[in-house]
């Protein structure tokens, strides 16, 4: 996949803290649904292979709650959710609500390696009790982890940039 050049285009200022918390927040209730329909056609495929007194006895017993492939397919999810608008767009639902975008230094959309980079930093950062975010408070260009490992940065728009 190219990149291209994001619009609108300009030197913009990094995004605050609270603007990142906020936006990943939104994301966070989209995200959800998506994995609750992701679930009900995991869980349909399951009954239509095993049968619904099969998988009602799994469910009581406990064993559908360890379920590693539904951990992979919902990981999967949200990978998909992620690279798809910060490659096309630079920004999620969520970010377009709260104008920020991702993008490289040159104002570029990011590439799809940089997509999955920043991803799973993003992970590591949330991981570690959100220090990964809160690096940026001492970081003199403001980025936090996902941010440095990808080579990319979040930037906040100005006002009048979200289109419907």
């Amino acid at each position: 996949m190219q990149v291209k050049p994001l619009q609108p285009v300009g030197d913009f200022p990094p995004a605050s803290l609270i603007r990142r918390l906020a936006a990943a927040g939104y994301d966070l209730f989209l995200l959800i649904a998506l994995w609750m329909v992701a679930t009900f056609a995991y869980l349909g495929v399951r009954v239509l292979i095993s049968g619904a007194e099969q998988v009602q006895q799994q469910s009581e017993s406990g064993m559908l709650d360890g379920d590693y492939l539904l951990r992979l397919i919902l990981l999967a999810v949200s990978l998909l959710f992620y690279l798809s608008f910060w490659t096309l767009k630079g920004q999620t639902l969520g970010m377009q609500v709260w104008r920020i975008r991702v993008e490289q230094p040159d104002g570029q959309s990011i590439t799809r390696k940089q997509g999955l980079i920043r991803f799973v930093a993003a992970q590591a950062a949330w991981l570690c009790g959100g220090l990964g975010l809160l690096w940026m408070l001492w970081d003199k260009q403001s980025r936090t982890w996902q941010d440095i490992a990808s080579g990319t940065r979040l930037v906040a728009l100005p006002k009048g940039t979200f289109k419907r």
